[in-house]
């Protein structure tokens, strides 16, 4: 079975950066260009000399950024498995290799101000190594950085699936019908403390996508029970990967909005529509509902929730993950594209 990851304060944060993560490879393209650009501003005349530096400089910086990037992307999964100081010194052995191998290849094309021999390798070499320690240090620190940060939102996840109005109408939708049908009720029971026990237990990082369908489907029955006929559920999960690992809690919180403000508020009721599927190697998350049309959500609650997944795909997935909402007079939907991460590889 697929191993979830503990998150709990324990476990120190991932202080190398993920070269398989794209928002870091553009953090890292940006930095490099943009401490190139600077030396070459301090040390120009004039913009033209400025210019033609840069473009000079380029012509060994981008190969060897490149190539680098392509070797650390094939190497991370090994740099996860080691020690910081480890992974640390073979990302700068890499580069430094990099530059001095295409540093000698390249021959006449990046020599500098007429700079030859062995001192002209070690110094682009000794430069390279230089970025690479300042970008180490900028993702060591901004990992460390997040941390708290991370914590505080998956606390901030829990705290928004036990919002009063949940229970009381779970513990309300119990009561209605202990008399008249002690055997759901019982079951209702069960459901809602299945529920709670998610919610109380020690977060993970990722989960496999059937738990989470399957505590969204005991949520929906409990709420079945309160709003009768008035809710319907249509559930598209045929291209849906049940070994897919994805952020805890996210379909839950969805689908209690998409009850509590799109369904309730509607006299005859209506349909909630969940599509589950992998295209492109990437996961897709689509929740529609109907709405009252021009009106607002009801309290604070629909924001909380929103803006406590959005933080979370961000910290997990950086750029990415997206989350999009659409809203017209009478519908609104939820659709949140996250990659494929599937068992182990996680």
């Amino acid at each position: 079975m697929p191993e979830t990851r503990s998150i709990n304060q324990n476990i120190s944060p991932k202080l190398l950066p993920n070269f398989l993560n794209l928002g870091t490879v553009l953090r890292i393209v940006l930095l490099v260009n943009g401490i190139a650009l600077l030396g070459v501003v301090s040390q120009s005349a004039s913009l033209a000399d400025m210019r033609d530096s840069f473009l000079q400089g380029s012509a060994l910086l981008q190969p060897v950024l490149l190539i680098s990037l392509l070797l650390l992307y094939g190497l991370n999964p090994v740099l996860l498995r080691v020690a910081y100081w480890q992974g640390a010194l073979a990302v700068t052995a890499v580069v430094a290799a990099v530059t001095v191998t295409l540093d000698v290849l390249g021959g006449d094309l990046f020599s500098v101000l007429g700079d030859v021999g062995a001192f002209r390798y070690t110094r682009h070499a000794l430069v390279g190594i230089a970025v690479t320690l300042i970008l180490l240090a900028y993702f060591r620190l901004r990992a460390l950085a997040l941390s708290p940060a991370k914590q505080e939102a998956r606390l901030q996840a829990l705290q928004a699936r036990i919002r009063p109005h949940f229970l009381f109408n779970t513990i309300n939708a119990v009561l209605s019908i202990v008399r008249s049908d002690p055997k759901r009720a019982e079951t209702a029971l069960e459901d809602m403390s299945d529920l709670f026990r998610m919610a109380m237990n020690e977060p993970h990082e990722m989960v496999e996508l059937s738990k989470e369908v399957e505590l969204a489907r005991q949520y929906l029955g409990i709420e079945e029970l309160r709003l009768g006929e008035r809710l319907k559920v249509h559930w598209d999960t045929q291209n849906m990967p049940p070994d897919a690992l994805i952020p805890p809690l996210i379909l839950q919180p969805l689908l209690e909005n998409a009850v509590y403000h799109g369904i309730e508020p509607l006299a005859e009721g209506g349909t909630i529509d969940v599509r589950l599927y992998l295209e492109r190697n990437e996961m897709h998350l689509e929740i529609s509902n109907p709405v009252q049309a021009r009106t607002k959500p009801r309290g604070d609650g629909h924001k909380m929730a929103l803006s406590n997944i959005r933080e979370r795909l961000d910290l997990l997935f950086d750029v990415e993950a997206q989350y999009r909402v659409e809203r017209d007079d009478g519908h609104y939907q939820v659709h949140i594209l996250i990659p494929y991460v599937k068992g182990q590889s996680a």
